[in-house]
């Protein structure tokens, strides 16, 4: 006797086991859903997805393939007439398999295997150049974010090389009011004659941390040369 395919053979006999699908099929076909175990659910959504998509094709070869396996005329009818015109616009998956728990007794587990009978809600297609746009408009959404993030980073840098109590940005925090300009080493107090003139490219909360960093007092800087 050949060995089963998919586990444990249902029945005693591949005959056997052709009758119990078949059967499964036909309750689920007439019923809409069946409960059975999972073992047997999972064997026969194959051959009802089978047999529904034959049924999709609705000619007359197709008709005779599924009577092969499923004789009862009246259900192979309602088949053909009412489940498969409720499939058409789905592609596949027409069955769902929910598991239920444990049957008492031999504590078996137990699904119910139904058909799928919503409708089905297709996205509108886009043309190959709509969706170019969109991958321009991310990465135009992208750009400024990183660009950001790359300015924080080196400001937060270059703030380190200058040590505690300073800041490199535009706008500093509160308490940070001492200008510092990196290429004459000079920093300028609000108490300067220069202190609004003079564009910071540091920041620091006191002339000690500006002192630390190797700046100079610009006032004292000019009274010393003069």
């Amino acid at each position: 006797m050949p060995t089963p395919t998919k586990g444990p053979r249902l029945g005693g006999s591949p005959t056997h086991e052709r009758i119990i699908l078949a059967n499964l099929a036909s309750q689920l076909f007439e019923h809409g859903r069946i409960t059975t175990t999972e073992t047997k659910a999972k064997r026969v959504r194959p051959l009802a997805e089978r047999m529904i998509s034959k049924a999709k094709r609705g000619d007359l070869h197709n008709r005779r393939q599924v009577l092969k396996t499923i004789t009862d005329q009246s259900i192979v009818h309602t088949l053909f007439t009412e489940i498969a015109p409720a499939m058409a616009e789905r592609d596949g998956g027409f069955t769902r398999i929910t598991k239920i728990g444990n049957r008492q007794g031999d504590n078996a587990p137990m699904a119910i295997i139904e058909l799928v009978t919503e409708a089905v809600v297709k996205q509108p297609s886009k043309s190959k150049a709509a969706k170019a746009e969109d991958v321009k408009a991310d990465i135009a959404k992208a750009a400024p974010l990183a660009d950001t993030e790359a300015v924080e980073a080196k400001d937060a840098t270059e703030a380190a090389e200058f040590g505690e109590g300073s800041f490199v940005g535009e706008n500093a925090p509160e308490g940070f009011d001492i200008k510092g300009n990196k290429d004459s080493m000079l920093f300028h107090t609000p108490e300067s004659q220069w202190y609004e003139q003079t564009v910071a490219e540091v920041w620091f909360n006191s002339a000690e941390a500006a002192e630390a960093a190797g700046f100079t007092n610009a006032v004292e800087a000019k009274t010393e040369e003069a």
